[in-house]
Formats: C-alpha cells, structure tokens, sequence
C-alpha cells in the first residue's frame, strides 16, 4: 500500500483558554477563502509561517487592523535557501521520523525565507509580531500582563499534522508518538509507503517521495519471499 493522504485534511487547532466564550469568528487557514470577508474587521493572525505571511499581506489595507502572534520569534533566513540548505531541512525532519517521533512543522526547519510574500507583508509594515496570548475572551486576546487586545476574528494558521487516524489498527506509533520512516517506508510495516509525511510532506521533499516509494514497491514485489 502507497498512503498519500497528507496533510491537508488535518488542520491543527491549538487550545486556548477562553476560546468557547469568543463572540467572534475564528477559523483555520484550511477555510481561508480570501481578504474580501474581512474587510473593517479586527483579526488576530496566529501562526509563525508562510501560511500566517499569506494572510497578513492580503489584510493588509482590508482589515481595519492586524496583530501577529507566535509562540516563538520567527527566524529569517538571509541566505537564498539553495539546494544544500534544502536538503539539510529535509535531512532535520527525516532524523525525526527515522528515531520515530512526530515530525515538526517545516517552518521550524526551514525558517522564513525572504520570499515574495514576506516581502510584501513586510513593506505593508503587518510584520510586528507580538508573543502568544495567554487566553482568549469575549471581544480579543489577554496576555499574562493585563494587556487586551480587541478582536472579532482570529485566524488560526497553525499548521496542518498528518492524516493517519485510518491505520491505527496497525499500531504503528512508537513510544515517541512518531511512525518510524526509513525514506516512505514503514519500519514496522514494510508493505506500507508513507508519501506526505515527515520529509515527504513538503514541497521540498514531496519531489523524490514518489519515486522512492514506487521503487520500494518493486523492490518488495520482486522478493517471493518478502512479497
């Protein structure tokens, strides 16, 4: 079997407290159809990566304001992000899958790029990220300190995880809560390929993935007694 279901059917929500009591609206990035619905809106955009820059340039001049809000300071990446650096970022995620722990979000291999979308948001002058909120109330966000920030819409760009919950009969985690890769193919379950997960969930490394997987296939098929 080849599993290639990805991501994109996932969308991770992070917990916050408060967020039942919201009066506004929040969504995921997966629902995200455009700036036009939020025009004269206050909108909260949570979320370190390309998903979050998206959005905050496309409100920009929309929205009647914009925050940005992650757990962690984004880290820019001054070089041009060639192929050594790619494959370093696929190297960081495939060490993860192979000792079996759940693979990380790309941005935090990658970093932000000074793409053309980053460029823009940061020309647009949205790129002043605050720290994550401690909870969320009725009308915004509140920080540890006090501060309040009114809001009637939050925008989750938070990341996607892999859409797996239909092999769990095979019992395939490993204690760190990872399926163990080598390349797509399942250690536990070697007649399983995994395409779109871990390194292969990228753009970066989704290239190779097909190709990896149908050679192990053939591999597999051409040994009787493997088969």
């Amino acid at each position: 079997m080849i599993n290639a279901t990805g991501t994109w059917t996932r969308p991770y929500w992070p917990y916050y407290p408060g967020a039942a009591g919201f009066a506004g609206r929040q969504l995921h990035y997966a629902g995200y159809r455009g700036p036009e619905e939020f025009a004269g809106r206050g909108v909260v955009v949570v979320g370190g990566g390309a998903s979050a820059m998206h959005v905050l340039s496309e409100l920009a001049g929309v929205a009647a304001a914009t925050a940005w809000v992650t757990r962690r300071p984004p880290v820019f990446r001054d070089d041009d992000f060639g192929l050594d650096a790619r494959r370093e970022a696929v190297a960081l995620v495939d060490s993860r899958v192979r000792a079996g722990l759940p693979p990380q979000s790309v941005v935090s291999a990658t970093g932000l790029t000074y793409s053309t979308v980053v460029r823009e948001s940061m020309e647009k002058g949205v790129l002043n990220r605050l720290p994550m909120f401690e909870r969320i109330v009725e009308d915004g966000v509140l920080w540890a300190d006090g501060t309040h920030l009114a809001a009637d819409t939050i925008v989750w760009a938070t990341g996607f995880r892999a859409a797996l919950d239909h092999l769990a009969p095979l019992r395939l985690r490993e204690p760190g809560g990872g399926i163990r890769v080598d390349g797509t193919q399942v250690v536990k379950e070697p007649r399983l390929q995994l395409v779109g997960y871990g390194p292969t969930a990228s753009t970066i490394g989704a290239n190779r993935a097909g190709r990896t997987a149908a050679r192990n296939v053939r591999a597999l098929l051409s040994d009787p007694v493997a088969a």
